[in-house]
């Protein structure tokens, strides 16, 4: 039952604030959802590591400020063309505090330490950065819409077949719980998801409301719906890896019924990256507008 509330709830304030918000509350929120998600990475991160080996040392007031920034380069005043820039210098920053900060003992540490911290920048941080950025876009509340539906179905999807009917394992040694039959269920949940989208879309417009306007074609539409269902796949394996390195079963215990925040957003952190690229080449070979 807390599993369920839960998920009301975090879908109810997500649907609320990409159709009603403003720019600054999606990158307040998803800075929020950032932050604390990077904080659960540190505490993975600093546990992580061969037996007998000294604990990670990422500062945390640099992830906090770090992850900040990625997210003001976002509003409107700085360029789209900032954020690599930024995260170099950050990158610098966190490497020269590990390298100066190392006694002779720890030097072997501040290349993997820096490594970690700039991986859970790139990881964590970044692809939510790509929300409100999104969400800027033309037709960006659909946008945003048929990303989320595609990710939610696909995992509740794969969460119910899998857990009735699962009998392949899909990749034991990163989550034993994966099944082949649920990873085929996850494909057809986010499929018939983006349909309704599709739907509902053609419908508000037939009464002249675009805001859930979609002009490319329905097979792109479905084809983008596997794509990102593919990548929420693979995120989900990615963080169980993560985890399993660490030996940890869940990333926090922040939302009760779920564990952590990272937990509930693995399957996002890849596929809005990929959603963005994909964009990107629509644009570069001219096939279209979403």
């Amino acid at each position: 039952m807390k599993r369920i509330l839960t998920a009301i709830v975090l879908i109810a304030a997500v649907l609320a604030l990409v159709f009603f918000g403003k720019l600054w509350m999606i990158v307040l929120f998803s800075a929020v959802v950032a932050e604390l998600a990077a904080y659960e990475y540190l505490q993975i991160a600093t546990t992580s590591g061969s037996v007998g080996s000294p604990n990670t040392r990422i500062p945390l007031w640099w992830m906090a400020s770090a992850t900040a920034l990625l997210f003001v380069a976002t509003l409107p005043n700085w360029p789209l063309e900032a954020q690599f820039p930024l995260l170099s210098a950050l990158t610098m920053l966190l490497f020269a505090w590990n390298g100066f900060r190392a006694h002779r003992d720890t030097l072997d540490r501040v290349l993997p330490d820096t490594a970690k911290g700039i991986f859970g920048l790139i990881y964590v941080a970044y692809p939510l950065t790509l929300i409100p950025l999104l969400w800027k876009q033309e037709d960006g509340t659909a946008l945003i819409v048929f990303l989320m539906v595609c990710v939610w179905a696909g995992d509740i999807a794969a969460l119910y077949i899998g857990r009735n009917f699962g009998k392949r394992k899909l990749a034991p040694r990163l989550s034993p719980n994966k099944t082949w039959e649920g990873s085929i269920a996850s494909v057809i949940g986010s499929v018939l998801a983006a349909g309704l989208v599709m739907i509902a879309s053609d419908q508000l417009s037939a009464r002249g409301n675009t805001i859930l306007h979609i002009t490319e074609p329905a097979w792109q539409s479905i084809l983008l719906a596997i794509v990102l269902n593919i990548a929420a796949q693979v995120g989900d394996l990615l963080e169980s890896a993560i985890k399993r390195g660490a030996n940890v079963k869940d990333s926090g215990t922040m939302l009760p019924g779920h564990g952590g925040i990272l937990d509930r957003i693995d399957a996002l952190l890849l596929a809005a990256p990929v959603l963005w690229f994909t964009l990107l080449l629509k644009d570069a070979f001219g096939l279209g507008r979403f």
